[in-house]
């Protein structure tokens, strides 16, 4: 999982206190920093099925003083896309992206019933190993006690 957030947000540090409660693994990315590119944004947007609004950080200063309330009406979504690369505090944070999950902004609900235990199959493949050879070991210890 990637964690994208702006850690002086009080939203995102409740987000990443939650995280930590459930066990989640994640990649920690601050957002004024390494703010999302271009090719992420679009990535994210087509794979979480949500109007491109909803990306946008709407309580934000810079929102505010770019009067982006009127000007996205009249912008296609190419532009916005591109306006949301420019800075990760026009970005609506957290993010929390990994496979098959895409979530914005920070609601308990939500994020609860996301699959947020994903595993890779690299993982999956490493467990179920260790598995046959605790089953082997196991065989093995009880042929030897008979």
């Amino acid at each position: 999982m990637l964690f994208i957030c702006y850690p002086k947000c009080t939203t995102c540090q409740r987000a990443q206190k939650w995280l930590d409660n459930q066990g989640v693994a994640y990649r920690l990315r601050d957002i004024q920093q390494h703010n999302p590119t271009y090719e992420e944004l679009k990535d994210w947007h087509a794979q979480s099925g949500l109007p491109l609004h909803k990306f946008f950080n709407t309580n934000g200063l810079l929102y505010k003083s770019l009067g982006l309330k009127e000007k996205l009406n009249t912008m296609d979504e190419e532009a916005q896309l591109k306006l949301l690369a420019t800075d990760g505090m026009l970005v609506k944070r957290p993010l929390l992206v990994g496979d098959g999950v895409i979530l914005i902004g920070f609601k308990e609900a939500a994020w609860q019933g996301a699959p947020l235990h994903a595993q890779d199959e690299a993982d999956i493949a490493h467990k179920e190993q260790t598995v046959q050879v605790s089953e082997d070991w196991l065989k093995w210890q009880s042929d030897d006690d008979a």
